[in-house]
């Protein structure tokens, strides 16, 4: 498995606490992407919904964690759950997925409406 940019940069330091703390470790490109992925999220998601750090990766946390981001050295992924990447399986298809995981380039701007609508999906999914 690939070290994410911050494990990269700080292999000696302590996982970060807060969002904020991970997103100071994470070197430019992939900090402004990331700014702005976090930024495309908090529209979609409920007031209420918290930012937390799980498993040393950025997300958001309602009831439980609803997505989870994070920045590596040659591409950033989202965490949306196994279940929502299959739901979107054709739209993802320009993209690297796993069963948990999507990939998508550094040099390219977030696909905001996809993101949104990976992320609602999982929003209902919880509340179902």
């Amino acid at each position: 498995m690939k070290k994410s940019v911050s494990q990269r940069r700080k292999p000696s330091s302590a996982a970060p606490k807060t969002v904020e703390e991970y997103l100071s470790r994470i070197p430019e490109p992939a900090r402004s992407t990331l700014d702005r992925v976090r930024a495309i999220i908090r529209s979609v998601v409920p007031v209420e919904t918290t930012e937390v750090v799980s498993y040393g990766m950025p997300g958001f946390k309602s009831t439980e964690v609803v997505v989870w981001y994070a920045g590596f050295t040659e591409h950033w992924s989202l965490f949306p759950s196994a279940s929502v990447i299959e739901q979107f399986r054709n739209e993802l298809m320009g993209y690297r997925t796993s069963k948990g995981t999507i990939q998508f380039p550094l040099d390219e701007p977030p696909p905001a409406p996809l993101i949104k609508k990976l992320v609602k999906a999982r929003l209902a999914q919880l509340r179902s």
